[in-house]
């Protein structure tokens, strides 16, 4: 079984339709009730980061795209050449 990682905004009917129809398990992480201040959620920050990279290609800052198929490529080039920037 796959798994993916969601905000605690997407628990309940997205959970529950991802693991019962996609045969996919989504780990939501929700926040710590003693928490104080910010405080980095366990995973949360490898997607924002990974947004963030994504938001710097300027085809992917709005929605261009007509496709799925075409905005997967899009983002399929942007790892790419954010991934050659750091060679």
């Amino acid at each position: 079984m796959q798994a993916g990682c969601a905000d605690g905004g997407y628990r309940g009917t997205l959970q529950n339709t991802f693991d019962e129809f996609h045969n996919i398990r989504i780990d939501i992480s929700m926040r710590i009730k003693e928490q104080k201040g910010f405080q980095v959620l366990p995973k949360r920050w490898v997607v924002e980061r990974t947004f963030a990279w994504l938001n710097c290609s300027r085809r992917l800052s709005k929605d261009y795209e007509t496709s799925c198929y075409s905005a997967e490529t899009m983002i399929m080039i942007s790892h790419a050449a954010t991934l050659l920037n750091r060679l």
